[in-house]
């Protein structure tokens, strides 16, 4: 069921606090009333419009909760492989089971699937923008909140990468932590004296002139905030074999490939989470 990489656990927790929260206490009072628990349903769940597919797994798991819940068979089965391209038409999954395990889940399933394939059709448009460059698309920390590992995991099927989940998976030392320790090379010096190499920190510059202190300092990766186009390119050129840069600051799909041919690492776009619009997706119902 899950795709690699699916994020299996923090998905099943996302899913069970969705449920419960269109649920209700009362759970889904129409379908009761009008279905009560028998019948059988058979559900198609399709595109309405082009998409990159990313979220599959979670629209089982919201079946195999439903059927938890009301001890009432179902199954699903997953037509297409995640991080496909698809047009609009086509099916996507088929949900079988009462109506009452169907239309119960119907409007959670649809709302993770629309959300994650928004994440990775807008990411997969912005790795086609800037192939052949030699940049990366990344993500950010911009994601909604307790949905992180799912937005991410979104961006991977997209084509793209993703960059530091956790504050804990490395150090960056950002503009407050700079004014914190009173500058870039003392912040460098104490996060070395922490235990942390300056090859394998990142440190966030919005000058020229940071730059040359971040790369003084042993900077492995520089993350350049904000810079006009003609300064990314003479930091690419100051940089060249001493740290790998990223570019990151209001980066949107469809005006990257200046920023990715000037000859930087990695591009990071907060917009890949937080600026993907859901895609339009529907069950089609038939008894």
């Amino acid at each position: 069921m899950s795709a690699p990489g699916f994020p299996l656990e923090a998905a099943r927790q996302a899913v069970i606090r969705a449920l419960d929260e269109d649920l209700g206490p009362g759970g889904d009072v129409t379908t009761r009333a009008v279905a009560g628990s028998g019948g059988h349903a058979v559900g198609e769940i399709v595109a309405r419009e082009p998409l990159v597919v990313a979220g599959l797994p979670v629209v089982a798991l919201v079946f195999e909760e439903m059927t938890r819940r009301t001890g009432l068979p179902s199954r699903v089965t997953l037509h297409v492989e995640e991080g496909t391209a698809v047009a609009a038409g086509r099916t996507l999954a088929t949900v079988e089971g009462p109506p009452a395990v169907v239309l119960g889940g119907e409007r959670v399933a649809l709302n993770f699937l629309g959300r994650l394939a928004g994440i990775a059709t807008l990411t997969a448009e912005a790795v086609r923008e800037v192939a052949g460059t030699g940049a990366r698309v990344s993500d950010t920390r911009k994601t909604t909140p307790g949905l992180r590992a799912l937005e991410k995991y979104a961006v991977a099927a997209g084509g793209g990468e993703n960059h530091r989940p956790t504050l804990d998976s490395m150090v960056m030392l950002k503009d407050n932590h700079k004014l914190i320790a009173g500058g870039i090379r003392e912040a460098l010096r104490r996060a070395e004296a922490a235990g942390y190499p300056a090859r394998e920190v990142e440190v966030e510059v919005e000058t020229l002139d940071e730059l040359d202190e971040a790369l003084a300092g042993g900077a492995g990766w520089v993350l350049l905030d904000n810079m006009p186009l003609d300064a990314i390119r003479e930091a690419a050129r100051r940089g060249a074999g001493r740290a790998r840069l990223e570019v990151s600051g209001g980066l949107r799909p469809g005006r990257l490939r200046p920023f990715a041919e000037a000859g930087v690492d990695r591009l990071s776009l907060g917009a890949l989470t937080h600026g993907a619009r859901s895609m339009d997706v529907a069950l089609d119902v038939r008894t």
